[in-house]
This record gives C-alpha cells, structure tokens and sequence, in this order.
C-alpha cells in the first residue's frame, strides 16, 4: 500500500521503463498489424518481410545493417555444403540467434526445421529460432551440450500476448541480451511451460491418474470406471470454480476495494468525452480519507514522467493521489495539473489539460499503453505552463 501523496523516482528507472515501454509498444504495434495483412501475406517470403523482419527490428537490431542481421547466412555441415538460415542475429560477428522461417499459415508443430538443427550444431550460437511470423518457438542446448533440443523452451504468440511472455521476450532485445541470464532461466521456464500444457489439458478432461489422485481423497473403496465416472464431473467444476476464485481475488487485490470511484461522465466511447469545468481543474483535497495508490496509477504515473522526460527535468513531475483519480502535477503545485488517471472502475480515462482554457478533457484508455498516444498533449502542457512562467 502506498499512502504517500508526493512518489518522486531515480530518472534512471525512469529512462527504464521508456525503453521497457517502448518495446513492449513495438511488440503490440506488430500484433495489431497482423490480422489486418493476413490474407494479403500469403508466402514465406512474404510472410518474413512484413512480420519476422518488423518483429527482428523490435528488438532493437538494425533490419539493415548485414553486420548485425544477415538474411540467409551460409555454413558447411559435413557432407552438406551451403546449409542456409533465413536470418542471424550476429554479436562480435559471431551468430548469436538464428531464424528459420515458415508461410504464416504453416503449423509449427508439423513443420520441418532440420537446417536450423544442423545449423545450432556447427556453430557457436546458443539460440535458435522456428517461426511463421506469427508465433515464435525460441530453442537452446538444455538436455545436451551443442545439440538444439527437441522442445522449445520459450514461445510467444503475436496473437494472444501475454505479459508474462513480453518480459520473457525483452531478454533478447539488443540492449538486454546476456546469454548467461537467458541460460539461467530457461530450463524453468521449459519445465513450467510443459506443466501449463499438461494441467491446461487435465483441466479440459482429467486423465485417470489425475482422476484416481483425487477421489482417492474422497472414496474409500475400489475406484472402478463407474466411480470415476460419477468423479470426474466434480473434479472439473472445482477446479474451474477454484481458478475463479483465485482470478477473481487477484483483480480485487489490483484494482482495489471501492474506495475511491471514479466521476462518472457518458459513456466515454468518443475520444474527447467531457469537458469539465475550470474550477474543478484545482486540488481537491481528501485529507483525513483513505487513500491507496494502486499498482496501476503507480506505472501510469511513471509513463507520464517518462513522456514529459523529453521537454522537463522528471524530477518536477509528481503524483499527488486523491479519492475519485490519481493526480500527476508540475512542480507538485495544483494550479499546473498534467493529467488524471482514472483507473478505478470498468472504463479508465485520462483526463488532460493540454487546451488553452486549461479546461479537463477525458480521453479512454483501453490500457496503460495508450497513454503515450497523448504524449504530444502532455509535452504541449508542460511547455505552456513553463512559457507562462517565462513571460511572467
């Protein structure tokens, strides 16, 4: 819990989560282009252009630098000569990611990737990459030294992003690549993986030694097949009512007990929802009350710093929390307010002060991302506020 009404941050966590953010919108740019080229991407080729290049460049690396990215690199392998990848990833020259490449419309689980098995052998690359651009199985040496293993140890789908995945997926940004600390955490998280495979399939239709595990628990006797059929319901409707509970506790944990609601304005389904006010443009003061900033204002109110990090010194902007919205003010003083955050409640809005009659206007948020579409209002604010400072 969080109670203080001024959170002040090192400028270096905040440079941080820019670059973190920054990725993370880079990844979810790309997401958001695919459906849309789908039907148009219909070759391999064309499928590495418009989705596995993009995606390379994500990370961070130069698509057009052949001394960072080499399209279709050579190596001998035994008897075979000219073996090629479609993409490495070269460090010092050496390669240390490698991409085979596949039409999007390719299944990866019956797709045939043998170069890139014969390719991991002979160099001294410690990852290997199968993808149809729009899921990515990234392959290292866990079960034997210099032999690609037979299962992926990482995966992420385009389409069903995870945040849990892009974290995993920022170990191989240019800037954060470290072989031993992407080493360190891959045989976890293989094995979890594998696990989350298996218990997502025991949850669908549990097996019978899933099955025998549990109504042992329950049945004294001989468990026959009309027993576990009369058990086997009731396994599957707790362990869907318990996954509930567990999600359910967690959301309340997130978002908080309904202290502070939001001002409710019409249904903010327009980009400038409502206009309030000037007078309600000033503090609004909760001393005494209960307040609790959540871990959503907290990483909201760090993408506004890092957004006005480009035209301010960081160290002027600060939260100030109230009951109905999470304040961020320049030089904490309630007459220069840069944004409202309100993130209690169904529909989050920003509410912004970037006209000149300084007048609140919302804007919906569908996530915390979207808050760097109002960068330029932001940075528009801040230059005002100091410009009248100046003339004063």
């Amino acid at each position: 819990m969080f109670t203080d009404k001024t959170v002040t941050f090192p400028e270096e966590v905040v440079l941080g989560l820019k670059a973190l953010m920054d990725f993370s919108d880079r990844i979810q740019d790309l997401a958001k282009r695919i459906p849309r080229q789908l039907e148009s991407v219909s070759t391999e080729e064309a499928t590495k252009h418009a989705f596995v290049l993009p995606f390379i460049s994500a990370l961070g690396y130069d698509v057009f630098d052949p001394s960072e990215v080499t399209p279709e690199l050579i190596a001998d392998v035994g008897i075979k000569k000219g073996e090629k990848v479609d993409y490495a990833i070269l460090r010092e020259g050496k390669p240390a990611m490698i991409f085979e490449c596949k039409a999007h419309s390719t299944n990866l689980d019956t797709a045939h990737f043998s170069q890139l098995h014969r390719y991991f052998h002979v160099t001294d690359t410690r990852f290997a990459v199968l993808t149809n651009g729009v899921v990515y199985r990234f392959f290292t040496d866990l079960e034997q030294a210099n032999k690609m293993d037979s299962k992926p140890f990482f995966e992420i789908n385009l389409l069903d992003l995870k945040e849990s995945s892009l974290d995993e997926l920022k170990k191989f940004t240019k800037s954060q690549f470290d072989v031993t600390n992407i080493l360190n955490t891959a045989s976890e998280l293989k094995y979890v993986r594998e696990l989350k495979r298996h218990l997502a399939d025991e949850l669908q239709v549990p097996s019978d030694e899933f099955a025998r595990l549990f109504i042992s628990r329950l049945h004294e006797g001989v468990i026959t097949a009309k027993v576990r059929a009369q058990y086997t319901p009731f396994i599957t409707k707790a362990w869907n009512e318990l996954l509930g509970e567990i999600f359910n506790d967690r959301l309340k944990h997130v978002i908080g007990q309904p202290n502070r609601s939001a001002t409710t304005i019409s249904d903010a389904t327009s980009e400038e929802a409502a206009v309030l006010p000037d007078e309600e443009a000033g503090d609004q003061s909760d001393s005494g009350k209960d307040i609790e900033t959540t871990a959503d204002e907290i990483q909201g109110f760090m993408i506004i710093r890092a957004v006005a990090a480009a035209v301010v010194d960081v160290q002027r902007v600060v939260m100030r929390d109230v009951q109905s919205y999470c304040g961020v003010l320049l030089d904490d003083n309630n007459r220069k307010p840069l944004c409202r955050l309100y993130l209690s409640g169904k529909k989050w809005q920003v509410g912004l002060f970037h006209t000149e009659d300084r007048k609140e206007i919302r804007f919906p948020l569908n996530n915390l991302s979207d808050l760097y579409q109002h960068a330029d209002k932001i940075r528009t604010t801040i230059e005002r506020y100091d410009a009248k400072v100046e003339s004063a």
